[in-house]
């Protein structure tokens, strides 16, 4: 575990370091202009008018208020701790992680709450995310952290398990390494190549 010195001194670092979310992140991966658009021009997503995202805030709120002890069975749980802020000077990312698991088999994961319904094959952003996760709780926590879980909500609280390989997080920081490409030097990349995504987008009537 860190001391009190080591968090107090990445709280510092905190402060100096520039950073970015798993959320992000996630906007990075289903269109990089949004790196582009929101961090180098600053021009806000006015996410508050999206539904989904509306829906997701709704529901990330009233979490807190259910009863989900049955998770702590079925997942093999012995310790949690919720609504986990961590952050990394070193990766420059921060995130606040729903649940942080401490399991019987003496590993860490995290747990994800997803407000979507459940599908056999796992997102990448949401792959993504839980890696990512999973490298802020290994940094803060100093303990092995080998899988991720994901919580489908509308699935009947439903879990899938998250088999981290060594790949998962060299690609995690071969994507962040490219954000701050694009931040720090206010590079345009390509728009997405799934143009299906771009009618949805809140940066359409901009972005040529």
């Amino acid at each position: 575990m860190m001391t009190d010195t080591g968090i107090e001194l990445m709280e510092r670092d905190d402060e100096r370091t520039p950073m970015i979310t798993p959320s992000e992140i996630i906007e990075h991966l289903y269109c990089p202009r949004f790196t582009y658009f929101m961090n180098c021009l600053g021009i806000s997503q006015h996410e508050e008018k999206r539904y989904k995202v509306m829906k997701g805030r709704e529901f990330h709120e009233k979490r807190e208020a259910e009863n989900r002890e049955y998770l702590r069975k079925k997942l093999g749980c012995v310790a949690r701790e919720i609504a986990v802020y961590l952050a990394s000077p070193a990766l420059r990312v921060r995130g606040i992680i729903d649940e942080v698991l401490t399991l019987a088999d003496g590993t860490m994961a995290p747990l994800d709450y997803k407000h979507s319904e459940f599908n056999e094959r796992t997102y990448s952003t949401f792959k993504i995310q839980s890696v990512l996760y999973a490298r802020l709780i290994m940094d803060r926590y100093q303990e092995p952290v080998e899988r991720g879980f994901i919580c489908y909500c509308r699935e009947g609280f439903k879990v899938k398990e998250i088999v981290y390989r060594k790949r998962d997080f060299v690609y995690a920081e071969m994507v962040v390494k490219e954000i701050f490409r694009v931040m720090l030097n206010g590079y345009y990349p390509k728009r997405t190549k799934w143009r299906s995504r771009c009618p949805d987008c809140c940066y359409r009537n901009i972005c040529a």
